[in-house]
């Protein structure tokens, strides 16, 4: 007999807060749009359900999360390893696999697609360090890891290791080292 624990924990309380000093960081004040827009919807739903996971109540902000993602195409794949500091740039198809990784501070944005490849000597998922951002149509496959302060430019396709301070850009892909490599899209209070 499995009994589910009943009791809400409500430690996502602190996250949201984080997750919207963030958010505000980065967007400047939170308008009544945004606070009421899918994206931030997405990572209040989240955060609940990364908090209450093994709970009642992680499964009914699962299937809460579920519906949402059937509206915005946004898809963690009940990944939970998220770390503080989460921003989701632009609703749209993101695919998240739900064993990947991650550190703090993420930005992630439309169209991005983070996977496992199934064979080969990158089989299985990523790893993300702190202060990674994401932008639109990258893909990231394979047993990579991708490294402190990284941004990976739009239409990037990656399937090898990325070191600390890079730029990643194009298909195939080439790496730029850049000091602050995600300044300008990780907000510079988190980037130290």
């Amino acid at each position: 007999m499995i009994i589910l624990n009943i009791k809400l924990n409500t430690s996502y309380i602190n996250n949201i807060e984080y997750d919207r000093k963030f958010n505000e960081a980065f967007r400047g004040k939170l308008s009544k749009e945004f606070i009421r827009g899918y994206e931030w919807k997405y990572i209040c739903l989240y955060r609940k359900y990364q908090a209450n996971k093994n709970t009642f109540w992680g499964k009914i902000f699962k299937y809460k999360l579920h519906k949402l993602e059937n509206k915005t195409g946004i898809s963690f794949e009940y990944n939970t390893s998220v770390g503080k500091g989460l921003i989701i740039g632009h609703w749209g198809k993101i695919v998240i696999n739900g064993e990947t990784r991650f550190g703090n501070y993420f930005f992630i944005t439309h169209g991005v697609t983070i996977g496992r490849d199934i064979r080969g000597k990158r089989e299985g998922v990523p790893t993300f360090g702190d202060r990674v951002c994401v932008r639109a149509n990258s893909t990231i496959v394979g047993r990579v890891k991708i490294g402190n302060d990284v941004l990976i430019a739009p239409n990037t396709f990656v399937n090898f290791d990325v070191p600390d301070h890079s730029i990643v850009i194009g298909n195939p892909a080439k790496i730029i080292h850049r000091d602050n490599a995600t300044e300008g899209h990780i907000p510079l209070i988190y980037n130290s």
